[in-house]
């Protein structure tokens, strides 16, 4: 009786001793880069989990801090890589492959690959972008929040809210959040879209602003600050129409939310 006694006080300290360890935050070193990015270019920054922040930068380079934390993974097994191309740099972060899988990698745009299997490191981001540099933010589970920029925003996630704000123009989507930004310029050729599925949508336009509105909400109000013209039937829901004397496009998606248009 008393060997039992003592192997189940053994096996206690044993339980006790290893559950904080397999519980503790471990906290890769962070990973920082910066480089010369030419106006008109684009620095695009690529996680997975974990939010993307990115502000105005005084100097002539950009600067990116990557902080990488995990649980039960292994933060320095998420790697971070830098890939330059034509049309700027694009920095992701890279995760370990799933088994018997071809290897994730970092490509521009909508390129590359990044499957994630039972991982769960965070990679938070963070950016100072120069003037004139073009900034696009991608994630999946985490915020993205692009602030006082001076040039073109496309910023995306999928389990997150967007929020942002330039001089110039931008574009937004996720799925589970809200989208709000201002936009300090109506220089934009092509249509710019704006859509969610879970959130709302609020956006800060010039005043002298002329475009061509279409936007939606199917469990939601749409409401703009601007004299309209309308086309077709007026409905809370559906609205088509042009602002001053229209000409370039904007477009407003969501299912379960509002649409705001406000005039600054």
């Amino acid at each position: 009786m008393r060997l039992k006694m003592l192997t189940v006080a053994l096996l206690s300290l044993a339980v006790t001793a290893v559950t904080p360890a397999y519980g503790r935050l471990r906290t890769a070193t962070d990973y920082r880069w910066h480089g010369f990015v030419p106006q008109g270019s684009t620095i695009e920054i690529r996680g997975v989990n974990g939010d993307v922040k990115a502000e105005a930068g005084s100097g002539a380079e950009v600067e990116v801090v990557a902080t990488r934390k995990g649980r039960r993974s292994d933060p320095e097994e998420v790697r971070i890589e830098v890939v330059d191309h034509g049309g700027g740099t694009t920095i992701c972060a890279v995760y370990p492959s799933k088994s018997g899988d071809r290897p994730n990698e970092c490509k521009p745009g909508g390129g590359g690959r990044n499957h994630v299997e039972n991982n769960d490191v965070v990679v938070t981001f963070t950016v100072r972008v120069p003037p004139g540099v073009r900034f696009a933010g991608r994630t999946v589970n985490g915020d993205v929040d692009a602030d006082g920029l001076s040039a073109p925003i496309d910023v995306s996630t999928v389990n997150g809210s967007v929020t942002f704000s330039t001089s110039s123009y931008a574009e937004a989507d996720t799925v589970n959040g809200s989208i709000k930004g201002r936009i300090g310029s109506t220089d934009w050729v092509n249509a710019i879209d704006f859509k969610t599925v879970n959130g709302s949508i609020t956006i800060d336009l010039p005043a002298n602003l002329s475009t061509d509105v279409r936007a939606r909400s199917v469990n939601g109000d749409i409401a703009t600050d601007f004299p309209m013209t309308v086309t077709g039937k007026v409905d809370p829901r559906r609205l088509d129409g042009t602002i001053g004397a229209g000409g370039r496009s904007i477009s407003l998606d969501t299912v379960n939310g509002s649409v705001r248009l406000r005039r600054r």
